[in-house]
């Protein structure tokens, strides 16, 4: 399993900054007993971090994009299958690519070990 570490590392800050909300809660309904307090403060947690986790997990703008086509004819080898291409990653960018190349899995494979020698994170 290959890590995004950009979620990863938006998840523990995300994680982070939940204390200090949380404990305000917590002080603010100490009066109520540290147990409904405590079970007050994780519904608050929940209602608000529900949503930063999910723009973290799903969203696009986190994730390297890839295209994929159907019978296409593979860049590098010419074998035709399901092709495969980088579109936009951290520095990388092909969006506007007036020629795109599709590869097929095991080429696809390859170059993206190239890419990430060259420093392309995906």
């Amino acid at each position: 399993m290959e890590v995004n570490f950009k979620r990863y590392g938006l998840y523990l800050v995300r994680w982070q900054l939940s204390t200090p909300i949380l404990a305000v809660v917590l002080y603010w309904l100490a009066g109520l007993g540290a147990l409904a307090a405590t079970v007050v403060a994780n519904l608050i947690g929940g209602l608000i971090f529900f949503w930063v986790d999910r723009f973290i997990f799903t969203s696009e703008a986190l994730a390297a994009q890839w295209e994929v086509k159907e019978e296409v004819r593979c860049v590098d080898c010419g074998k035709v299958a399901r092709g495969y291409r980088l579109v936009r990653a951290e520095n990388y960018d092909k969006s506007n690519d007036p020629a795109p190349e599709f590869r097929c899995e095991e080429c696809s494979k390859k170059k993206s070990e190239e890419l990430k020698k060259r420093g392309v994170k995906h």
